[in-house]
């Protein structure tokens, strides 16, 4: 390496040793790929560091160690996703039309999010052990299961919902096709064609879990 690559080394160390935020972003943005791509058990930190603008060192400093870097990881993806459906602004909308931009924005929030769509697996083979240690994801959850709860409530009241939709059921139904739409693509597509991943498909399952999830609840729904 020549001077000139050694000084621009040392002086972009200096500028993030000024950045604590951005370094931990750095690193989590990292992290996120690895982990992502090889599990809690297959991600190495020092390929992390390697790849970070930090060291090592630093890692162990802001996180702890490979565990805690792992938790802070799940924390970021599940804020991310959780962001977004907090940004929609559905209190004004009457209550069908806000359970269906609900259950569109889960549906395109995981397109949108592979690595999220990873990480949960992943953790699921971990039994949850790591979301169960956060204080922060059942904060982050609880926001999504307050805006359905809103939603039931007001249209049991004006009498378009039946009065026995539950939000964490239409949580739950949403969340299963939109999961699965993403998790088993590589499977479901190898074992019956890729028809249903082009762009046309993706907006037909769309409409489909929108029709599937307004059909169980709205009275007298018709797509």
């Amino acid at each position: 390496m020549d001077s000139s690559s050694n000084e621009a080394s040392g002086n972009r160390k200096t500028s993030w040793k000024k950045n604590p935020e951005a370094v931990k972003e750095n690193i989590l943005t990292i992290a996120t790929e690895e982990f992502a791509a090889q599990g809690l058990s297959g991600a190495n930190i020092n390929e992390i560091a390697k790849r970070t603008a930090t060291s090592k060192r630093m890692i162990y400093y802001y996180f702890g160690d490979k565990e805690g870097l792992y938790q802070h990881v799940l924390e970021r993806v599940y804020s991310s996703l959780r962001d977004m459906e907090q940004a929609l602004n559905v209190a004004g909308l009457e209550p069908v039309a806000a359970l269906r931009r609900l259950t569109e924005a889960t549906f395109d929030s995981h397109v949108n999010n592979p690595q999220f769509i990873r990480l949960v697996m992943i953790e699921n083979i971990h039994n949850a052990e790591y979301i169960e240690k956060s204080e922060i994801i059942p904060k982050l959850n609880k926001a999504i299961i307050d805006k359905l709860t809103d939603v039931c409530d007001r249209g049991k009241a004006s009498g378009v919902l039946r009065m026995d939709a539950d939000p964490l059921e239409l949580h739950w139904m949403t969340s299963s096709a939109s999961f699965y739409n993403v998790s088993n693509m590589a499977t479901f597509s190898t074992s019956f064609g890729n028809s249903l991943f082009t762009d046309e498909g993706q907006k037909r399952l769309r409409r489909r879990v929108v029709d599937m999830v307004l059909g169980a609840v709205v009275v007298g729904y018709q797509p």
